[in-house]
């Protein structure tokens, strides 16, 4: 037996070896890969082209040698230093047009990417091949075969819902330009795709995209100015337009069409499965730029949106729908109605309702929007209409033009640009999307205190226990009494977080309930947690008792589940607040649904990758059983991220993942900025993802996917694992010395608070305790530096400790990959995230730490738990492969990173200059860019 290997040898292997090793392409996977490769290189070729023409050749060639270098590293041709001392001489200005190359290529390659994505999928198609999984074809007939009875179908939908909550991230600031262009070269790349085409017509593509990557090159990647909450609403509703205006409507009328023919008794002829939802504007956990005005914008904003849409779609249709009623016969009386005049005066039947219903719309947006969000001529359609009183009344005048012109054409019509209309209309009504508000638990005990003395009711609430508590709030609740009045003075917290509140009431009554729907309590841990936001919005109207004395809340108050210790409590949260009557008679109110909110970003800070996720899933399974034995139906609301460390990874298989009964016909989930670009940016890909999300959902909601043999068991086994695992990573991150140091020093976390990333501070409050770190920072730190350590450190060592010298015990969690879907996943993503680390440039910036003993230290650590944890997962799974199971991924590894190299190397150079005291704007820049280009090149970093 050869003898144990030193820490020292350990870390010079973990540097030495690059995680390109870990990922196998074969022969079958070369030829599928060419296409894509031969994208890549005609993008970055043209790319070149224009840096050559407009930058200079000495810039030309900086950028091709390091492209070259990059690549002759992954095939041990040279060493990092090499590249690396490239870069040392050049000044920060002869830097820049270098890292603006290589982000902008990596803008090219994503791409790239996501056109051979979708080549691979209609090769599929067209193939006949078997509807592919996470497909609506493929749900549908997973459901065909379980042989699901219309009863059953139609109750476990009954209340379905699918809503993608978009929400901010600092590293998604690219601006409109950009985000124009990289649509305009998809769209060409599409058609330069095409077999049909001449010559001449390929050389006039190729010149429009080229034109177009200039555009790429000169336009700046991001602002010289901070971001604004002002900046992440415009780019949140940018996607409407993009695509979702399209797609919803579309996918919402596919999906109620299959499952009512394929369910034609489940009473699901009124199913509009999926809402969007958004945070931005309205998350003011840890942000205090967001007040009531913010609050008014970003409503005021969505309704515009939704607004201006359906005014555009009425105005075209009133120019094609122009029947002559001496052509077409009969025309219905309703539709006579409409118009307002008789048959004797109107030949255009529909031309005449539409311009009806033209004037009442403008006549209702100028209502709930102001004059000036009106053209002129919109002006004049407005002066003389009558308001719509809600969506429901603009729709039922379209149901009225939609019977006529089925009874006097034909269907085709009918389904065309009305029929996406209607449907635009019962998915976005006037609202849009629906803004949810949150805001920590802390600060509502501190203004509800206040009020509570104010009012004369209690002078110390903080000084109560958590009876009392309650027994007080619940008094409050269940009287009509306010606490404030109009000329109460309050400090300015109370006064903010009143404002908020009142604008959301603002909101509802403008533009109905659904515009704020959700009120969301971060680090909610406690029945009184729930009562105090409840306080607050009854302060607003948004919480009342109606003419019999029942409680009924226009907005939905959910409690988020944030630390490991929230999750495995947030059970008896529930249990205790269902014990109260009137909470109880609230839910009755609201379909007798309850949302809980599941934090994956702060559980993961706190306890690390696989504590966090079984911690996740324990708490499904007991929430699960609360609602269940409660007579409830449970709602949970994902709070995800983009990456792995954050609840990232594929959907479909994360929601497959969940335990039995935890998807109950619908479910939230939040989209990370950073990765809605690449989800959501065009409709084809808009399509595949939003598709996605429900396959998922209606086959966790009516089969079983857990397929466990002993459930029991496997949940004991997973205890055991997440302890061991929680307390390694707690020696690393909670009890290891010097961790919070070697952490700020070897990462960029304090030039992304001093930078201008985001508009909201990496931290909740000042303090430099990783528990109040923000999620994003965290995980964008520890992925800029390619260590990733969110996505699985403490894993391997459980696995070490738990299995020991059994075969028979790793024989059982080999078991568990192949049938668990949970386990497969958890395993899964681990890989993805090991495969996008890098500890031989990690060791780079951890010569940025200045105590070279704590640099050691902490290193040793890493190197050795990163090798622990590849080899557990090989033993476990039978392959060194890292992304076996995830081709697309694959792909986008080994094609491109070595072109992260340059970005990586760059930034470390870049922050030894700025911490050495070389402060300018353009050294912040520079490093700025280097954030957005890895970012960028990872898809999703934080």
């Amino acid at each position: 037996m050869p003898p144990p290997e030193s820490s020292a040898e350990i870390v010079a292997r973990a540097v030495a070896t690059p995680m390109i090793d870990r990922i196998v392409i074969d022969d079958t996977g070369q030829a599928a890969t060419e296409p894509l490769r031969e994208d890549i290189r005609f993008l970055g070729g043209l790319l070149g082209e224009v840096i050559a023409a407009h930058s200079g050749e000495q810039t030309f060639d900086l950028v091709e040698n390091s492209r070259r270098d990059a690549f002759a590293i992954r095939y041990n041709e040279i060493s990092r230093d090499d590249l690396a001392a490239r870069y040392t001489d050049p000044t920060v200005g002869e830097l820049l047009p270098v890292i603006r190359a290589f982000s902008s290529f990596a803008l090219l390659a994503n791409l790239a990417e996501d056109l051979h994505r979708e080549r691979r999928r209609r090769i599929h198609q067209r193939a006949g091949d078997r509807p592919q999984p996470s497909s609506l074809a493929g749900a549908l007939s997973a459901l065909r075969d379980a042989g699901l009875d219309d009863a059953t179908v139609g109750q476990a939908l009954a209340h379905g819902a699918v809503v993608p909550v978009i929400t901010a991230h600092p590293t998604e600031t690219r601006r409109r330009t950009v985000f124009e262009a990289q649509n305009t070269i998809t769209e060409l790349m599409r058609v330069r795709a095409r077999t049909e085409l001449i010559p001449e017509e390929i050389e006039r593509i190729e010149r429009q995209i080229t034109e177009q990557v200039l555009v790429l090159w000169q336009t700046a990647l991001i602002r010289l100015r901070r971001l604004t909450i002002g900046d992440e609403i415009t780019t949140g509703l940018r996607y409407y337009g993009a695509s979702f205006f399209q797609v919803l409507p579309n996918l919402n009328r596919d999906v109620r069409r299959a499952l009512t023919s394929a369910y034609p008794e489940a009473g699901l002829e009124k199913l509009s499965l999926i809402r969007m939802g958004s945070w931005i504007g309205g998350d003011r956990d840890g942000n205090p730029a967001v007040t009531g005005q913010v609050v008014n914008q970003a409503t005021s904003a969505a309704a515009a949106t939704a607004l201006r849409h359906h005014l555009n779609e009425v105005t075209t249709l009133r120019h094609e729908l122009a029947m002559s009623a001496r052509l077409v016969s009969p025309i219905t009386d309703d539709l006579r109605a409409l118009s307002g005049r008789s048959a004797d005066d109107d030949d255009e039947p529909f031309r005449s309702a539409l311009r009806t219903v033209r004037g009442r719309l403008a006549a209702t947006a100028q209502d709930l929007l102001g004059t000036d969000f009106l053209l002129a001529a919109e002006r004049e359609w407005a002066a003389t209409a009558e308001p719509y009183a809600g969506p429901e009344e603009f729709l039922a005048d379209l149901d009225v033009i939609d019977t006529a012109l089925r009874a006097v054409v034909d269907d085709t019509l009918a389904d065309n640009r009305l029929g996406a209309l209607r449907e635009a209309v019962r998915t976005f009504g006037f609202h849009l999307s629906g803004l949810d508000l949150r805001q920590n638990s802390e600060m509502h005990e501190q203004v509800v205190g206040e009020l509570l003395a104010w009012a004369g009711v209690c002078p110390d609430y903080a000084g109560l226990d958590e009876a009392r508590r309650v027994e007080l709030l619940t008094a409050e609740l269940t009287t009509r009494r306010p606490l404030t009045a109009p000329d109460a003075e309050l400090s300015e917290l109370a006064a903010k977080e009143l404002g908020v509140v009142a604008a959301a009431a603002d909101a509802v009554r403008r533009f109905g309930p659904e515009a704020v729907p959700t009120y969301i309590i971060s680090m909610c841990q406690s029945v009184s947690d729930l009562l105090e936001a409840m306080v607050l919005l009854k302060e607003a109207g948004l919480y009342g008792l109606d003419a019999s004395g029942a409680p009924r809340c226009v907005v939905r108050v959910v409690p988020l589940l944030e630390t490991i210790e929230d999750l495995q409590a947030g059970a008896s949260i529930i249990t205790a607040a269902l014990d109260l009557d009137f909470y109880r008679a609230l839910l009755a109110g609201q379909q007798n649904v309850q949302e809980v909110m599941l934090g994956y970003s702060d559980s993961n800070k706190d306890g690390g990758y696989l504590a966090a996720n079984w911690a996740l899933y324990r708490a499904e399974l007991e929430l699960v059983q609360v609602a269940r034995q409660a007579g409830l139906s449970l709602r949970l609301f994902h709070g995800r991220g983009g990456t792995v460390g954050r609840g990232g990874g594929p959907s479909y298989d994360a929601i497959l993942a969940q335990p039995p009964g935890a998807v109950q016909g619908g479910l939230r989930l939040t989209e990370q900025g950073e990765v809605i670009a690449a989800k959501y940016a065009e409709p084809i890909s808009a399509r595949r993802n939003l598709e996605t999300l429900v396959a998922a959902t209606l086959e966790s909601t009516l089969l079983d996917t857990e397929g466990l043999s002993d459930p029991a068991r496997a949940y004991q086994v997973l205890d055991e694992l997440a302890g061991l695992a929680r307390t390694a990573y707690g020696d690393l991150v909670h009890r290891t010395p010097g961790f919070v140091e070697y952490f700020t020093d070897s990462t960029p976390l304090s030039e992304i608070g001093a930078l201008n990333i985001g508009s909201r501070p990496t931290s909740r409050k000042q303090t430099t305790a990783i528990s109040d770190l923000r999620a994003i920072p965290w995980v964008l730190s520890w992925t800029q530096c390619r260590v990733m350590l969110p996505g699985w450190y403490g894993t391997g060592s459980a696995f070490e400790q738990w299995v020991g010298d059994g075969p028979e015990r790793l024989a059982q969690l080999a078991d568990y990959y192949r049938q668990w879907p949970f386990f497969r996943s958890v395993m899964s993503n681990m890989a993805q995230v090991l495969a996008k680390s890098d500890l031989g440039l990690a060791a780079r910036y951890a010569e940025l730490v200045p105590d070279a003993d704590l640099r050691e230290r902490v290193f040793t650590m890493l190197a050795t738990e990163h090798e622990r944890t590849l080899r557990m997962y090989a033993a476990i799974t039978g392959t060194h492969d890292l992304l076996a199971d995830n081709d697309a991924l694959k792909r986008s590894v080994y094609n491109r990173f070595p072109y992260l190299e340059p970005l990586n190397l760059l930034q470390v150079e870049l922050l030894r200059r700025f911490r050495g005291g070389e402060d300018t704007p353009q050294i912040r820049r520079a490093i700025q860019l280097t954030m957005n280009g890895l970012a960028t090149a990872l898809r999703n970093s934080g």
